[in-house]
């Protein structure tokens, strides 16, 4: 669409509202506002009017301007209500955001909630001027508006400038994931930033939904708050507040009857395993050379594992790994005394297993040297020691939820 015609014809120019809909009330809690054209062929976008930077920002902050106003005009008749409005960065320091508080004041005084206004502004935007921003933010936020960054970054300086910023908002946009599974290494980046946000006292709401694939991401992923096509498109006017609480619940169902069955097959696993290994122990004398008895477990426990090994309470490796080659299983003795404190919920684990005397199922993660997805379930021995016996992707895969 030419930028001059949008620029003569703002008359023809209309907010669209998209709803964002709350996982705890599963009701519409506001909408964002987007902007579009009026044509013969129907309302068209004008994003790429916006993410055109050959624009001068003083034609889009025009247009930007006759938008905001007829949207903030609308949301007087419901002040409950959230308005998302997307702020270019750039404007908003030419005069330290003073024009926009000036125009919602102005709504406020005719019964506009400020702590019902979102403003998003994009990570990308600030990364060259964030000390400039960062006072902007404080600022904005100390009227009552709310903070939204969208489009997160993932890399650690990028995840640093969010808890500097302190939103009260995060948006993660999903919509460029294809297909209905998610890369394992993005489900772990998600599951760090929000840890993060839990402690900044921010809220994640997930846009880009446009399947159930994608609304099942969001939920299994700390997502309060829900956007995208799957649940509802931009239109020019708000719809019911519940007119998709029937479907979520319905979905929520699914997705909580999904995660009670594999947590019931990790458990009937972990139990399985228990028994297996407390029949084997039976007959096996413990004061045996420790790799005798490493390598008859993994003999035993065939059916189950890949690898198996002995640590004690600090994590140094006492035992060989007693691996599954093509021809049977080996000892790899140059494992001995390698430590593995450093691994994510060890002590943990270990804490627990020293405490309640039984055995742990971990959750899914990659294995470095076989670069698959395993599982490991660890079971306390005597005299401080702790067996440890690794799962492979190809016995998950056969099991019913353990995925």
């Amino acid at each position: 669409m030419d930028p001059l015609d949008i620029l003569l014809n703002k008359d023809k120019i209309v907010p669209h509202y998209q709803p964002i809909i709350s996982a705890d009330k599963q009701i519409v809690v506001g909408y964002e506002v987007f902007a579009r054209m009026l044509t013969k062929n129907g309302p068209q976008s004008l994003g790429s009017f916006f993410n055109d930077e050959s624009i001068p920002d003083e034609y889009r902050d025009e247009i930007d301007d006759v938008i905001q106003n007829m949207a903030l005009e609308r949301f007087i008749e419901s002040p409950e209500l959230y308005i998302v409005l997307n702020i270019n960065m750039q404007s908003l320091l030419k005069d330290d955001g003073d024009y926009l508080m000036e125009k919602l004041n102005y709504y406020k005084n005719r019964g506009l909630l400020l702590n019902r206004v979102v403003l998003e502004l994009k990570e990308k935007d600030y990364a060259d001027s964030y000390s400039d921003i960062k006072h902007l933010i404080t600022y904005i936020q100390s009227t009552g508006v709310n903070i939204a960054i969208g489009d997160v970054g993932i890399s650690s300086a990028n995840l640093e400038r969010l808890a500097n910023l302190k939103p009260n908002i995060v948006k993660v946009n999903v919509g460029f994931l294809e297909g209905d599974t998610f890369p394992e290494l993005y489900r772990d980046v998600l599951y760090s930033l929000s840890l993060l946000t839990r402690k900044l006292g921010s809220t994640l709401l997930f846009e880009g939904i446009d399947n159930y694939a994608k609304l099942n991401f969001a939920w299994r992923n700390g997502s309060r708050y829900y956007q995208g096509y799957y649940l509802g498109r931009p239109k020019g006017d708000f719809v019911e507040p519940e007119f998709c609480k029937t479907k979520i619940k319905k979905e929520f169902h699914l997705f909580i009857e999904h995660e009670r069955k594999k947590i019931a097959a990790q458990h009937l696993l972990t139990e399985k395993l228990s028994l297996s290994l407390k029949e084997i122990l039976k007959n096996i004398n413990m004061n045996n050379n420790i790799d005798e008895i490493v390598f008859r477990i993994a003999e035993a426990m065939e059916n189950y594992t890949f690898r198996v090994y002995i640590c004690d309470h600090d994590g140094f490796q006492q035992s060989s790994n007693a691996v599954k080659g093509e021809h049977g299983w080996i000892l790899q003795r140059e494992t001995r005394q390698k430590n593995w404190s450093w691994r994510p919920y060890f002590i943990e684990n270990i804490v627990r297993m020293d405490l309640e005397k039984r055995g742990i199922l971990s959750d899914l993660y990659t294995d470095i040297e076989k670069d698959e997805m395993i599982r490991t379930y660890s079971h306390p021995l005597q005299n401080g020691l702790f067996l440890f016996i690794d799962i492979p992707y190809s016995f998950l895969y056969e099991q019913d939820a353990l995925l």
